[in-house]
């Protein structure tokens, strides 16, 4: 596509045929072989008519074929991985229905609303990113395995920053792994809360 020629049915298609429904101002550029200045004229004109939808700074979706909300968690704040009460929720370990979807990231604590969804962000060490893998979609975004979903679960806890739910099934969880988990956490009290709360089920 020449760059005098940014129709907004013709990207929508080309990024339909593309199935790219999320993208930030960079591949966006990439895509149509744009100028940085005609690229934002383009984004921030039709995101206010409607055709995309800003995400934030520098990150947009197609408004008509809306990302997931994994996809944009995975998009929105780098890096991170879906985990904690969203994760295990989504491998049936926390029986109550999730509102937030909920991430871990080694940079620092953050929320962000989109289209009525909030996304929270918890900053946890480096050394305990770790133990996730990539979920579906066309747009990267990682999950966390269930076992570390619930160390990361319940480092928190061990902070005092997350209540305990006594509901958690976890029968199908590989103990060794949530203890080889906790320890990266390097937090004594995180040991006790996982003996308490899950040594005793098995």
């Amino acid at each position: 596509m020449k760059q005098n020629s940014l129709k907004p049915l013709e990207i929508q298609n080309e990024l339909l045929d593309r199935k790219v429904f999320l993208f930030t101002f960079r591949e966006f550029q990439l895509i149509f072989g744009v100028s940085p200045l005609k690229a934002k004229y383009f984004l921030e004109t039709y995101a206010r008519k409607g055709l995309l939808v800003r995400l934030r700074r520098g990150i947009y979706a197609l408004k008509n074929h809306f990302p997931s909300e994994e996809e944009i968690a995975g998009a929105l704040y780098r890096p991170s991985y879906i985990s904690f009460e969203y994760a295990l929720a989504k491998h049936g370990i926390m029986p109550e229905m999730v509102y937030e979807v909920t991430s871990a990231t080694t940079k620092l604590t953050r929320t962000f609303s989109i289209e009525s969804k909030v996304f929270t962000y918890l900053k946890i060490k480096k050394e305990a990113y770790t133990g996730y893998a990539l979920s579906g979609g066309t747009h990267k975004s990682y999950l966390a395995e269930p076992e570390k979903a619930l160390v990361d679960y319940l480092y928190f806890v061990s902070l005092g920053r997350k209540p305990l739910n006594d509901r958690l099934n976890l029968d199908k969880l590989n103990m060794g792994k949530v203890i080889d988990y906790a320890e990266l956490y390097d937090r004594p009290g995180l040991i006790k809360i996982i003996e308490k709360v899950c040594l005793p089920m098995k």
